[in-house]
């Protein structure tokens, strides 16, 4: 395909994925108020129900504007609609790559499509499942008799990005799989960066997660980094698979 080929179908792949967001945004309206903003809560509600009783730091969330729950609101629905439409665009981003693919290479794009949909849901729900614990560590620190008053924005910001961060990052080792299939990257190559991978994998979880909980950094460092090696093994079978291939064709040509 030309450059020109290429943009026309970026172009076309990209419009796709923003209707199938825009439709999951509208799911996502209807569904923040149906029950998401209470499980949003929920972290916040249980350390209210645990300082119930005992002389210690009360803790709630704020709106400091007049337009805060409306925004926020939008911003929830934003991100469920990228969650909810997550086969849509992800099916994109695979067609997109997949003219790179000769046609034998190509009957392992659906392999890959079905793989990289549950990583990304147990990504985030990977992230969803340490929330509850770092939201508890953090307000521990809170002295006695002192509130905790969580803005609103700044609180859903960071279950937003936490959850969604942590789901697209379970997504990567399979584009690094397809990029070894599509002949960009070699075994070699993965393996060779494995220490720089595991540092990148190590700080983006300590990005994620509050510095003080490191339990929750290693919960969620632990299958990313097995998710990498995995990759690794994926790309070593398919690059003997082709060596293997290719020696045999070499040996006929002779």
């Amino acid at each position: 395909m030309s450059l020109g080929a290429h943009l026309v179908e970026l172009r076309k792949r990209l419009f796709r994925s923003a209707i199938a967001i825009v439709v999951g945004m509208a799911v996502g309206w209807w569904l923040t108020d149906a029950f998401v903003w209470q499980a949003i809560q929920e972290p916040v509600n249980l350390v209210v129900e645990a300082q119930q009783g005992a002389d210690a730091a009360s803790t709630g969330i704020i709106f400091p504007t007049i337009s805060s729950a409306f925004d926020l609101r939008l911003q929830i629905a934003f991100t469920l609609g990228i969650v909810i439409s997550a086969p849509v665009w992800l099916y994109q981003i695979f067609a997109f790559l997949v003219p790179g693919l000769n046609t034998r290479e190509r009957k392992y794009t659906f392999a890959f499509f079905a793989t990289a949909i549950p990583l990304f849901f147990a990504g985030c729900a990977a992230g969803w499942f340490v929330l509850p614990n770092i939201v508890k560590l953090m307000t521990g620190f809170v002295p006695e008799g002192a509130e905790t008053l969580l803005t609103a924005k700044e609180y859903i910001d960071f279950v937003l990005k936490l959850v969604v961060a942590i789901g697209i990052a379970f997504v990567v080792p399979v584009f690094i799989v397809l990029l070894n299939f599509a002949g960009i990257l070699s075994a070699a190559g993965i393996i060779k960066s494995w220490r720089i991978a595991v540092l990148v994998i190590v700080l983006f979880t300590a990005f994620a997660t509050p510095s003080a909980d490191v339990v929750s950094m290693f919960m969620l460092a632990i299958p990313m980094i097995g998710l990498y090696f995995a990759a690794y093994g994926i790309a070593y079978l398919h690059d003997r698979r082709v060596a293997k291939r290719n020696q045999l064709e070499f040996g006929d040509a002779v």
